[in-house]
């Protein structure tokens, strides 16, 4: 998920308030938009400042929030480590591979194959945390995923690596790193309020951002066109600040298991809006392996099994 982490378990799917099927889907619209406004943003500015301009301004805004609901801040030295390498894990890994992949890469494929979070997720928590069971149903799911992957990538990436697939690679990589988080986040983050890890987060991203920016990219480039500005502004403040304060609104009203929804809508999203605004076309295989991509999600969130077996049941009831 390209605003943040994702919990590592999914749990069962509960009953959605109306409030929140609605933040579900404001959620999806705006993530979903991120992969294109990055793609407008990468016209004017390299990868690396891009996200440090993403972590930086996202940092002030929730540490605004934070003081004006007068949550608590950290103390000592061991909450901010934490906050640092989730900051590496969740945001400055990701976040600059999926930027610098979408230099050779659509936009809509980007959040495509941002979508295997859910796979590498299930892979890296079953892994490394003793609670997180692969049950059949979720390994079906991720096997079904990972062919789709697959199916994008394809064979003849394997022999050429040119610098699409290296493209795709890299999102790839960013992906495994959030599945990382992910487990960080579990082991290290708890009994922090949600905003609070999320504004120490990225101001440790943006401590380490700043210099590798600079000794990577040089100078930032200046000035720059009111469409760059605009789109990092949408980067900054709706897509990292605001979708993180909207994800935990949703997490604490509809539970982690429906949040899976956001991850199946976001791809669609990304795919019109890249084809509206940018003029891009997808080749025909890579709508084959968004499909089954789309499906290994449905198969881990558990909805399509159960409504198969409803279906199953009222065919034999017929």
């Amino acid at each position: 998920m390209d605003g943040g982490h994702k919990p590592t378990a999914m749990s069962k799917p509960a009953s959605i308030p109306l409030r929140a099927w609605a933040d579900l889907g404001l959620l999806a619209l705006i993530w979903g938009a991120v992969f294109m406004f990055v793609s407008l943003a990468l016209r004017e500015m390299a990868p690396m400042w891009i996200v440090f301009t993403r972590v930086f301004w996202g940092a002030l805004l929730l540490w605004a929030y934070v003081l004006i609901r007068g949550l608590p801040t950290p103390r000592g030295a061991r909450p901010w480590f934490d906050f640092l390498i989730m900051g590496t894990l969740n945001n400055v890994l990701p976040f600059t591979l999926i930027a610098w992949g979408q230099t050779s890469v659509e936009s809509g494929l980007a959040s495509i194959l941002n979508g295997a979070t859910a796979f590498f997720g299930i892979l890296v928590a079953a892994m490394l945390l003793a609670d997180e069971r692969l049950s059949a149903r979720r390994l079906l799911g991720v096997l079904i995923g990972l062919a789709g992957v697959g199916v994008i990538i394809g064979p003849e990436a394997l022999s050429g690596f040119d610098l699409r697939a290296l493209g795709q690679i890299a999102i790839l990589g960013a992906t495994i790193s959030y599945s990382f988080a992910g487990v960080w986040a579990k082991r290290r983050l708890k009994g922090q309020p949600p905003a609070v890890s999320a504004a120490g987060m990225l101001t440790g991203s943006a401590v380490i951002m700043l210099p590798l920016a600079l000794l990577a990219e040089g100078a930032p480039p200046w000035p720059l066109s009111p469409l760059t500005f605009g789109a990092l502004g949408y980067i900054s403040v709706l897509a990292t600040a605001g979708g993180f304060l909207l994800y935990y609104r949703i997490l604490a009203s509809a539970g982690s298991g429906n949040l899976m929804l956001v991850t199946i809508c976001m791809p669609p999203i990304s795919i019109a809006l890249g084809a509206i605004f940018l003029g891009e076309r997808l080749a025909p295989g890579v709508f084959l392996g968004a499909g089954l991509i789309l499906f290994g999600l449905l198969v881990i969130d558990g909805r399509a099994p159960q409504a198969i077996h409803r279906l199953a049941h009222r065919a034999r009831g017929a």
